[in-house]
């Protein structure tokens, strides 16, 4: 899978998507990602990509032409029209059923606004659909971003070591997930929960289910309710 990011601020995202699980990945070539910076798809001699709104109003918007410059230099380099995102509060609401659509698809372009927004006129010639990561307001789109890259790339395949390591976990499962216990096996006078030390992976795996049901009815009865109509 390819994932193009187009944003103001390439290093940013950089510094977080060239680290970890998702920099290893892109290391050993079971993923590819890149960073476009949209400030060299100007005309402009300052490099100016963005200009006071027609009807007046605070801030600056982004204007098409170097965005929709960057779009075209992205799909002439990969052949193809990627999937397009922008990154908007006004979008459907991230989840890991979109994380996992998105993960099946050879190209995606995720655009990031930044100042009060987006020519409309552009995002209607090339977005294929807006998504947002919760209700509220960050300064630009390069943390969402980011958060639908990194949660997009754990389900490639390739990426994580084995497909448990993401089958298993909150959300992914329905459930949230189970609490984890490492060494040592008493601190600060709290022991491991005992079926953990049995070695019986029936009894612990029952467990793990009982403990995943409780905190999603504690935290999350929604999720709760959703996964029940799923399995009745």
């Amino acid at each position: 899978m390819h994932i193009e990011i187009a944003t103001l601020f390439p290093e940013m995202c950089e510094a977080v998507l060239g680290e970890s699980i998702v920099g290893r990945a892109r290391k050993a070539g079971k993923l590819s990602l890149h960073c476009r910076q949209i400030r060299e798809y100007t005309q402009d001699k300052h490099r100016r990509v963005d200009d006071t709104p027609y009807g007046g109003g605070m801030g600056m918007v982004m204007q098409c032409e170097p965005i929709y410059n960057c779009y075209k230099a992205i799909c002439e380099d990969l052949g193809e029209k990627p999937h397009t995102i922008y990154m908007s509060p006004k979008g459907t609401v991230f989840d890991q059923k979109k994380a996992i659509e998105l993960s099946k698809m050879d190209n995606i372009l995720i655009l990031c606004g930044h100042y009060e927004g987006v020519d409309q006129r552009v995002l209607d010639k090339i977005v294929d659909e807006e998504i947002s990561i919760g209700d509220y307001v960050l300064t630009g789109g390069e943390i969402p971003a980011m958060v639908v890259a990194d949660a997009v790339a754990r389900m490639c395949e390739g990426v994580l070591s084995d497909e448990v390591c993401f089958t298993d976990e909150s959300i992914y499962s329905g459930l949230l997930e189970y609490p984890q216990y490492t060494r040592p096996e008493v601190w600060e006078g709290e022991s491991v929960p005992p079926v953990l030390l049995t070695g019986h992976h029936k009894n612990i795996e029952t467990w793990r289910h009982e403990q995943s049901l409780r905190i999603t009815a504690e935290r999350r009865p929604d999720l709760l309710a959703k996964y029940n109509a799923q399995n009745d």
